[in-house]
């Protein structure tokens, strides 16, 4: 919610309906649900998870990498709907066996609301675990574009700001 803003009841509800979306997301993501996640998109989606970097206060503003630079994620509707139906195939051998997950959604500010277009700041923490031993954490922040679409959202852009200057794992097979 703007800062300035009085609190209304029609500002709280909008808060509960953008968190009641985030932790249905979260559950879809952890049960594998993912042909049901990819309807939570719009179809003019930008999906983004630019690389970071280390830098000194001086150069903080250059601390993602930028719009035309590497990037661990730059997508739009049709790579997201091929990975996922590599998921389905059976195909995905980076996801074979599967990664468990459990996705962790808290902090979510809304900070724009400009007729039916919500721009929403939310911490995440994901944990993954796969086969025997491999345990991995990732936390962050994503800035999300939603759009109203009836009773609820479609997410139009997600923009995913890991804390991790260096990832060590080894895949990034499954979705923030």
């Amino acid at each position: 919610m703007p800062q300035n803003d009085a609190i209304t009841l029609n500002a709280l509800a909008l808060q509960h309906r953008v968190e009641r979306f985030y932790y249905d997301e979260a559950a879809l993501l952890d049960d594998r649900c993912y042909n049901d996640w990819l309807t939570l998109f719009a179809k003019d989606i930008r999906y983004v998870m630019p690389l970071r970097t280390n830098r000194t206060r001086r150069e903080w503003k250059l601390e993602f990498s930028g719009p035309h630079e590497s990037a661990y994620f730059d997508e739009d509707y049709a790579s997201l709907d091929m990975r996922v139906r590599k998921f389905a195939s059976g195909t995905n051998w980076a996801e074979d066996p599967p990664s468990r997950t459990r996705h962790l959604i808290g902090n979510v500010r809304i900070v724009d609301d400009n007729a039916g277009e919500i721009t929403v700041r939310s911490a995440f923490i994901v944990y993954r675990n796969r086969l025997e031993r491999q345990t991995e954490v990732f936390a962050g922040e994503r800035e999300d574009l939603l759009r109203a679409d009836g009773a609820t959202f479609r997410i139009a852009r997600r923009h995913i700001a890991l804390d991790q200057g260096t990832l060590l794992t080894s895949s990034l097979s499954f979705f923030f």
